[in-house]
């Protein structure tokens, strides 16, 4: 095991997630690619991040835009070309950027070799790399397991008789991670791409791969609206088996491996923190789980207050992810911002000043917000939004607004991109990039403030929680954050004011009292 500090870079990072289609597109074609990611890299330097991770960039036929893999150890044609990912990893290093991509182990593309060999007949060799079954004694699908999209997640292979299991789309059937073989194959996809300079791997749907190995039924769920339920049902059987700990051991021995040891991301999509905690083990799994229940809190102090508490104390020194925007769950400038600039600035301060490693998704640095995509020009294959139940995850996926010229700086002034790209409500990259007071240049002024004082997992300590304000210590910062539509008067502790959210407060010596303006917050050295 690797103790030394620079082994653990990850601790105190900021990572930037690249939704690699709506970043900059080089070729003008509509279509975000690497060659356009590697011309802004100078942009991803100034923010100050420490690493990216990449959405899917491996071949797919894009039923889910990457997450159906069709080739574990290739680049995207549409993307670019390894040449082109082997060119990105040394302008990234360069800058003392890791890059991180993302990995899809719970299923395939349909039109994966694997799964092609498999579909040959019951005796394929390479049948039992997947999940099938037998139909039920009445016929119909083997259980009551729901996809993604509300509907059974059983598709029938007409051919052979038995049904293949998906827990998201048709054309993503699930691996059979029961089976050693799928181990194997894993093991040499990571092996791949780490001797290639790949800092390590998000990992997508980290929660789910095995599978219950009698295949029971999942049960009603307590709570119908929970996130983590699916159409009524607890996923019990269909995901979250103990079993799925294995393979995050045996990654983790692979990662530990290398001088500079492989970072393990996980998309560990729990609600329950200590449920969250078992996926690190005993620091022998992942090094990092998204910390959803983070994510989906209410803007409201006690509420994430009482997340981070619990979260710090659950974890047991283990290293947190704070995240509050992804290509999943939307953007937190509407979500918790409610699109308004001054709570915008206020979540995007207390995020970046928690201790452990922060993501942002890119626009975050901007407070980019959700974009209304009509219907008819809609992309996400999962439907969701036309069940009438969950948003359409488009609008979190947009192009990103580079300047106000036609084309928006992501495409060719005559190019329709693949998405519409929303107007930036408060300036474009440009625009912000030349404004002191911009939100650009409160996430700089955040992000090396972050630097300078917490490395690691910085000590945290709740100073107070009311209603409508939150203030607490991490490292030998104070941080104080109003949630309120009125002016507060606080005590704080004597120091210096080293930023307001609001970028117009001068630093400097503090008295004992500090008035915070509506919806204010204000980072300290005490």
């Amino acid at each position: 095991m690797h103790d030394s500090r620079a082994s653990r870079w990850w601790e105190g990072a900021v990572l930037y997630q690249v939704y690699v289609r709506s970043f900059a597109d080089a070729n003008g074609d509509g279509y975000g690619d690497l060659r356009g990611l590697i011309d802004k890299l100078d942009h991803l330097s100034e923010l100050g991040v420490d690493g990216i991770w990449l959405s899917p960039t491996m071949p797919s036929p894009d039923t889910d835009w990457g997450y159906d893999v069709a080739d574990y150890t290739g680049v995207h044609p549409e993307l670019g070309t390894m040449a082109d990912l082997e060119e990105l990893l040394k302008a990234a290093e360069s800058r003392n950027l890791r890059v991180l991509l993302d990995l899809v182990p719970n299923h395939t593309s349909s039109a994966h070799p694997w799964f092609v060999a498999a579909r040959q007949g019951r005796d394929a060799p390479q049948r039992d790399w997947y999940v099938w079954a037998d139909p039920a004694p009445g016929g119909g699908p083997p259980n009551n397991w729901i996809d993604a999209t509300g509907e059974s997640a059983w598709t029938l292979d007409a051919a052979s008789g038995q049904y293949y299991l998906h827990n998201f789309l048709e054309t993503q059937p699930d691996l059979n991670w029961w089976n050693e073989e799928v181990h194997a194959a894993f093991r040499e996809v990571l092996s791949h791409w780490f001797d290639r300079g790949v800092a390590g791997f998000r990992i997508d749907v980290a929660h789910g791969l095995y599978k219950d190995a009698e295949l029971r039924d999942d049960p009603p769920a307590a709570d119908p609206a929970s996130r983590t339920s699916r159409y009524g049902l607890e996923p019990t059987y269909s995901a979250y088996r103990p079993e799925t700990h294995r393979v995050f051991r045996e990654w983790r021995h692979i990662a530990d491996s290398y001088d500079l040891p492989r970072l393990l991301l996980g998309e560990t999509w729990v609600l329950d923190l200590e449920r969250l905690a078992s996926y690190y083990g005993a620091d022998d799994e992942l090094q990092l789980g998204f910390n959803f229940p983070f994510a989906f809190s209410d803007f409201a102090a006690p509420s994430l207050a009482a997340v981070v508490g619990e979260t710090l104390s659950r974890l047991g020194g283990h290293c947190p992810v704070w995240m509050a925007s992804n290509h999943d769950i939307g953007r937190f400038p509407t979500r918790w911002g409610s699109n308004d600039e001054q709570r915008s600035r206020a979540a995007l301060t207390l995020l970046l000043m928690l201790p452990g490693t922060v993501v942002l998704y890119y626009g975050d640095e901007v407070a980019m917000t959700d974009v209304d995509v009509p219907r008819e020009l809609q992309r996400d294959p999962m439907t969701w939004g036309n069940r009438g139940d969950k948003p359409i995850r488009d609008r979190a996926r947009t192009p990103l607004v580079w300047t106000d010229e036609p084309g928006g700086g992501f495409t060719s002034p005559a190019v329709r991109p693949w998405l519409p790209a929303g107007p930036l409500p408060f300036g474009s990259v440009e625009d912000q990039r030349g404004d002191p007071h911009s939100v650009l240049a409160l996430c700089r002024h955040l992000v090396a403030l972050r630097h300078a004082h917490l490395g690691g997992v910085a000590a945290y300590e709740e100073i107070a929680v009311a209603d409508d304000w939150w203030m607490f210590a991490v490292a030998d910062l104070v941080v104080a954050v109003s949630f309120a539509d009125h002016p507060l008067e606080l005590e704080v502790p004597a120091g210096r004011l080293a930023l307001s959210s609001c970028c117009d407060r001068a630093p400097g010596a503090l008295a004992d009292t500090l008035t915070l303006r509506p919806h204010e917050a204000v980072v300290c050295v005490r």
